[in-house]
């Protein structure tokens, strides 16, 4: 995160370094749409990300796969996003985007080439342009719903069905851009299972990150993103539809000797999670969060979340403007808080409030330490709170700190690693080497973001990633 106190790229800081342009890029709407939107996608994704070897494994399939495409007119500007986020997504006008986390996790060419493929059939099926319409459309529907359905129950259930309609359609274009994809990498020569590969490695990590590995949800309706199931079958359908697996390019080795040494995770200034515990070099300031715990870095905030449906936020504010801590609790930012619940303390030398809210069904437990003009503040969330949702809160809030200078210095960013293993080598050997991750999950990171069987050996020569300090 960072402070200013208060989730479908290549190159360069905007200009065309990354650009692949067989035709011109015929003026229109959809490009002043995505010219417009740049900036803004770069500002939220933490800028520009630039390597030469990240750069060198995207441009390498770009030429390929415009030509293999439906449209080989068009160009695109394909920018790599300073963000550890599995996220790639097109913009009208050729704005493609990638992240680095979404490269750290492939693992060939192929895989990287899926994305990119999904992405331009995007652009070239015009999906952003019609479901710009389309959004447009359902909300001037729900306007006149709301406006002159007199029952207010009959305007709900419309309005729901016309959200249900939107979120199908969105569905609809992604499971079209997959098989366009699909098609397109297998022209291009590259291994049409990539698709299928990669959504699985993605699924993989979504469950890696997930708190809660028991409890299945309910399905999301409104989603503009059909399961990975349903696109999982998308995609080895097409792919069958072309041959037999063990056909096209996946080019391993060369991919992985590229993104050696991109960097891992969280950008230095943005602070780092390693394992429960966040630290942040440049502001001297850390905490760890209770076992059971995922901890998630973003640009506005540090999130947490449990297998118990406890949440947590952390960020700053400017709280300079106020004479005492309790004062600044009490100055309305958080709704429902009980006055009664405020008390002035001090944590590990640092002055601070804490206080309890209930709202809309909620219970919060807020936590401000100070330093400087600088407000550090904790919230927990819980639509059960018990015991140990008020002893994590505590002891969260108790382990805010300053670090020293010596933890300071030694604070570095992460980086991926690339090895060749040796005979003998197994996914539980080599996962020991992780940094980054508590111990107890350092075989379950490295076998899904090298996409390895944990209990297999792997065969000696075998390329993979290591992340390291």
């Amino acid at each position: 995160m960072s402070f200013t106190v208060a989730s479908c790229q290549l190159l360069g800081d905007g200009t065309s370094v990354g650009s692949v342009s067989p035709g011109t890029l015929r003026p229109s709407l959809t490009s002043d749409i995505g010219a417009r939107e740049h900036p803004r996608v770069v500002a939220t994704y933490g800028g520009v990300y630039k390597d030469p070897g990240a750069e060198r494994a995207v441009a390498s399939v770009v030429g390929r796969l415009v030509a293999a495409s439906d449209d080989p007119s068009q160009s695109y500007q394909i920018t790599i996003l300073n963000s550890p986020a599995i996220n790639a997504f097109a913009l009208p006008g050729g704005y493609l985007y990638i992240t680095r986390g979404l490269l750290a996790l492939a693992n060939d060419t192929s895989e990287v080439a899926a994305v990119l493929a999904h992405e331009m059939a995007h652009v070239t099926a015009n999906h952003a342009i019609k479901r710009q319409q389309r959004a447009e459309a359902k909300q001037l529907a729900n306007k006149i719903l709301t406006d002159v359905v007199q029952d207010s129950e009959e305007a709900r259930k419309a309005i729901i069905s016309s959200q249900l309609s939107f979120a199908r359609f969105s569905q609809v274009q992604e499971l079209e851009a997959d098989a366009i994809g699909v098609r397109t990498l297998a022209k291009a020569k590259f291994d049409p299972y990539a698709a299928a590969r990669f959504l699985r490695s993605m699924a993989a990590y979504a469950r890696y990150q997930s708190a809660d590995k028991t409890s299945t949800s309910a399905p999301d309706f409104l989603s503009s993103h059909p399961s990975t199931p349903e696109r999982l079958q998308i995609a080895v359908k097409s792919a069958r539809q072309i041959g037999a697996p063990g056909i096209g390019e996946r080019d391993r080795d060369r991919y992985l000797t590229q993104i050696d040494g991109m960097l891992y995770g969280d950008d230095p200034l943005e602070g780092f999670v390693r394992g429960r515990s966040f630290l942040h070099k440049a502001l001297g300031i850390g905490f760890t969060v209770p076992q059971g715990y995922i901890l998630e870095n973003s640009t506005e905030a540090v999130l947490a979340s449990n297998g118990d449906g406890t949440a947590i936020r952390f960020d700053g504010a400017d709280v300079s403007g106020f004479s005492s801590l309790a004062d600044y609790m009490k100055s309305g930012w958080i709704n429902g808080l009980l006055p009664e619940s405020v008390r002035e303390t001090t944590i590990n030398g640092l002055p601070g409030v804490t206080g309890a809210a209930i709202t809309q069904g909620w219970s919060f437990r807020i936590a401000v330490i100070r330093i400087g003009r600088t407000g550090y503040r904790f919230i927990f969330a819980s639509r059960s709170p018990n015991q140990r949702f008020d002893e994590d809160f505590r002891q969260t809030a108790d382990s805010f700190r300053q670090l020293t200078p010596t933890e300071r210095a030694r604070l570095q960013s992460l980086r991926l690693k690339v090895v060749k293993t040796k005979a003998g080598d197994t996914p539980r050997k080599l996962a020991v080497g992780m940094s980054g991750v508590e111990p107890s999950r350092r075989l379950e990171f490295f076998s899904i973001l090298n996409d390895l069987d944990p209990n297999k050996t792997i065969p000696t020569g075998t390329a993979v990633k290591l992340v390291v300090e």
